[in-house]
């Protein structure tokens, strides 16, 4: 059984053989999923850019030129100060 010990700041090192497991690396993102009332999953949250592809489809059929983004940055900086 792989143990770990909360930090006073709420900190948890994973143990080796559980990052290894999961396929962890420094950086990588974890996400604690309740299975039921007080039993977590952590599960890897550590996707390719390549998984998102198709993520938003049909949110807008027309794409966006680099001149309508720069524009809408614009628009946006200038309204924020």
């Amino acid at each position: 059984m792989a143990v770990a010990t909360l930090t006073s700041k709420g900190q948890i090192t994973i143990p080796s053989r559980v990052r290894t497991a999961l396929g962890l690396e420094a950086g990588d993102r974890v996400e604690f999923v309740e299975q039921e009332k007080g039993r977590f999953a952590i599960i890897a949250a550590t996707r390719s850019v390549q998984e998102l592809k198709g993520l938003f489809r049909d949110k807008r059929s027309k794409p966006v030129s680099i001149e309508e983004m720069n524009a809408a940055i614009a628009r946006r900086a200038s309204g924020s100060r």
